[in-house]
C-alpha cells in the first residue's frame, strides 16, 4: 500500500534531483536533455528509484546513467540538506524506456491503420 507521505516525498525528491542535475552537476557524460520521469520511494524511505529518460539520441544513455550513479553520494548529500526526514533515501538511477516504447507502439498502430485503409480502398474498387 502506498502512503500519501511517501508520494509527497517522492515528488519532492523529483524536484530536488532535477534541480541538482540541471544546475549543479558538471559531468560532460550527463546529457543536457535528461529528464526525470518518475520517482518511486520505498515505504521505509531507505531507497528511491529514480527513472531517467534521455531525449538525445547522439549520446550513450548507459553512460549518462553511469555518471549519475557515480554522483550518487553527492546527490544523496544534497537531498539530505533539502529533505527533513530521519534517513536520506539512497538514490538508484534507472533508465526509463517507456517513452521510446510508446513511440514504437504508436508507429506500429499507425502502420497497421495505413495498411488497413489501403486494403479497404482495394476492396471498394
Amino acid at each position: 500500500m502506498r502512503y500519501a507521505r511517501t508520494n509527497r516525498i517522492s515528488e519532492e525528491i523529483k524536484k530536488i534531483v532535477s534541480s541538482i542535475i540541471m544546475n549543479q552537476l558538471k559531468d560532460p557524460r550527463i546529457s543536457k536533455l535528461t529528464s526525470i520521469t518518475h520517482v518511486d520511494t520505498t515505504n521505509d524511505l531507505r531507497y528511491t528509484n529514480i527513472y531517467i529518460s534521455i531525449f538525445d539520441d547522439s549520446v550513450d544513455k548507459n553512460e549518462t546513467i553511469e555518471a549519475l550513479n557515480n554522483a550518487k553520494g553527492y546527490i544523496r548529500r544534497e537531498l539530505g540538506k533539502h529533505l527533513k526526514v530521519r534517513y536520506t533515501p539512497e538514490p538508484i538511477f534507472k533508465l526509463d524506456e517507456s517513452i521510446e516504447h510508446g513511440v514504437y507502439m504508436s508507429k506500429l498502430i499507425e502502420k497497421v491503420n495505413k495498411n488497413s485503409s489501403v486494403q479497404e480502398v482495394d476492396e471498394n474498387e
